[in-house]
């Protein structure tokens, strides 16, 4: 949104109503009439002060937006035991992804401070706090919502076939999506995606807080976290046991939804 830096060969001046004049390139069959230098300065003058007025209001806007903020659980901290604790699922939420939700607001400011200022450097220096505090923040906002006191078992209708579809069975796509979780080293998340161009469920693994959908494209469906402050103070350093256990709790309608919103 807003308008960028005057285009090559006064295109933007041409969008603000301001005439221009083409010099003609060489062996062109006809001639456009030259301007002087002189007259080609003016235009492109009125051109940028023209952007100016455009780009300044739309940085205003910018600076007024909300500020991200912690999302509240569809549930009570003890509600997902005895599969995941009350006081992992407070640290989880309290702690971890209010500290991706504040990073997240002072990252953002900066940014805003160099765009303001032009400085092109700085946005690029900041653009790894945005993936990693903006990736944690959208991964753990879908992550709460997966997961459910009533959730369990398998889902019904139009997932379920997809996920025979592509996957043979329910069975084989829990192992697979399983095995891809535990085999994430170090820290990060394990996926159930959307192909839309392909019309197909995918499974990913995507390291750190990268967002599924920023560095896939495919859109996130169901996420597990793999990190150890998800599952160390119930079973310690023993991934494939926290694995096991989350199955219990997924919320299928959720990820139904989902399913169902990304194919309209």
């Amino acid at each position: 949104p807003g308008a960028g830096p005057v285009e090559v060969g006064g295109v933007l001046a041409a969008r603000q109503g301001v005439r221009v004049c083409v010099r003609p390139a060489v062996g062109a069959a006809t001639r456009a009439p030259r301007c002087s230098p002189r007259a080609e300065l003016t235009m492109l003058s009125r051109a940028a002060r023209s952007a100016s007025r455009t780009l300044v209001p739309a940085l205003g806007s910018l600076g007024s937006r909300q500020k991200h903020s912690l999302p509240d659980l569809p549930y009570d901290y003890g509600a997902l035991e005895p599969h995941i604790s009350a006081q992992i699922m407070q640290l989880h939420h309290s702690k971890h992804h209010a500290t991706y939700v504040n990073n997240l607001n002072a990252v953002e400011e900066k940014y805003l401070e160099a765009l303001e200022k032009g400085d092109i450097t700085t946005q690029v220096a900041l653009q790894p706090g945005l993936k990693f505090n903006g990736g944690g923040h959208i991964n753990h906002s879908i992550f709460w919502t997966n997961l459910s006191p009533k959730g369990g078992g398998e889902p019904k209708g139009e997932l379920l076939e997809a996920i025979k579809r592509d996957f043979g069975s329910f069975d084989k796509f829990k192992e697979k999506l399983t095995t891809v979780s535990v085999g994430v080293q170090g820290s990060g998340w394990g996926w159930l995606g959307f192909n839309k161009e392909q019309g197909r469920l995918q499974i990913a693994a995507c390291f750190n807080q990268d967002p599924l959908q920023g560095t896939t494209g495919l859109i996130p469906l169901l996420g597990i976290d793999v990190w150890e402050h998800a599952y160390y103070l119930q079973y310690k350093n023993v991934r494939p046991d926290y694995l096991k256990a989350i199955w219990n709790v997924i919320n299928w309608e959720n990820v139904t939804e989902r399913y169902m919103a990304c194919k309209k």
